[in-house]
């Protein structure tokens, strides 16, 4: 398996000389003798626990498993594009392989904004049960012309701030990078002020002033250089984004159909495939970051339940949207709920009525 790390600009580069059009063109499935290359997409940073915990022992675990028949090569920093290309970098056959966020693309995956629901999740392997069990009831509709191998709520994210946060009232008026989809409406519900940038932009867009704080889970915090910055987290339960493990339709196609059952075997849940971002591995992450000064402020049971009021609310207001247009919101609602509380997760934007 290759890992390229060159940087984005370079890589991209060289991939226009080589290919004539700037990006990697789909590769020719199957090879001589039923072999195949994947060239394998993601965002996220080469030292991140992600890429090193997860997708490097995916790709190792096809190669193996398929008795070198499989080879890999991964594309991670966003080489190919910036985080809101990666759908469509795997739909259009610039990788044959990747890794996307569904909510930094706003009004292309409506229903599936439910994963993004807040919801105390605090390990990825859960994560994707959830995700593949909500996915295969509710969201097949969202995802023609792709093969999907998993889809995901994240891990539970928490209010990252340089100053602290302990009452709704503190919040008002704040500037709150948003990792998009629900949590977006319930930064606004708050009455903060919803913004979305890069993750790369957040630290130096914290120091200058330029927003106050971030919601996003445990795992971005180091990797990004934010515990520099947001030196207060606030322990409630946001909830995160969707996200998905998806294969270029025509790359799936032309793979040899005894690969086929070991990439869905190793990608089904390449979580529970490779052990990685586990509830210990969130565990870990807030222990250290603990360790390095940031300091934790769980809210009085009291205060919590009003910011779990108005996430409730966010739930309502945007089910009667959905449905106005149609789409059967409610249902993608109480069936993540299901899923969730059948595997000890607790929906706490889940209206109390509708139980």
């Amino acid at each position: 398996m290759r890992s390229l790390r060159l940087p984005s600009a370079i890589l991209l580069a060289c991939l226009f000389v080589a290919g004539g059009i700037g990006t990697i063109n789909p590769s020719d499935l199957p090879e001589d003798g039923g072999r195949m290359s994947i060239n394998f997409s993601t965002w996220h940073l080469h030292d991140s626990l992600e890429v090193q915990t997860v997708w490097l022992p995916v790709l190792q675990a096809l190669e193996e498993r398929s008795g070198g028949r499989i080879s890999c090569n991964l594309f991670d920093v966003g080489a190919l594009g910036s985080g809101p290309d990666h759908y469509e970098i795997v739909a259009s056959g610039r990788s044959d392989m990747g890794y996307a966020t569904l909510t930094w693309t706003p009004g292309r995956f409506p229903l599936s904004d439910v994963l993004s629901l807040p919801a105390t999740i605090e390990g990825k392997e859960t994560a994707t049960e959830i995700g593949r069990a909500v996915y295969g009831r509710a969201l097949r509709g969202e995802f023609a012309g792709v093969k999907v191998l998993e889809v995901n709520p994240c891990v539970n994210s928490h209010l990252w701030t340089n100053e602290p946060v302990e009452t709704i009232e503190d919040v008002a008026g704040l500037r709150i990078r948003t990792p998009g989809g629900l949590q977006t409406r319930c930064i606004e519900a708050l009455g903060a002020v919803p913004v979305f940038i890069p993750l790369d932009a957040v630290r130096v867009a914290m120091e200058n002033g330029t927003i106050d704080g971030i919601v996003t889970c445990p795992s971005m915090i180091q990797p990004f250089g934010l515990d520099g910055v947001a030196r207060h987290c606030t322990l409630v339960t946001f909830g995160c984004v969707g996200e998905g493990l998806f294969m270029n339709q025509d790359a799936w196609e032309r793979t040899p159909e005894d690969l086929k059952g070991i990439i869905e075997e190793v990608c089904e849940n390449p979580y529970r495939t490779t052990g990685g971002m586990t509830k210990g591995t969130y565990d870990s992450i807030i222990a250290e970051l603990n360790e390095s000064g940031v300091v934790f402020t769980s809210l009085p049971p009291e205060e919590e339940a009003r910011w779990h009021a108005a996430f409730s609310n966010v739930t309502r207001e945007w089910v009667a949207e959905l449905e106005a247009e149609g789409l059967p919101a409610r249902e993608a609602v109480e069936i993540f709920n299901e899923e969730c509380e059948k595997r000890g997760v607790v929906c706490v934007a889940f209206p109390p009525e509708w139980r």
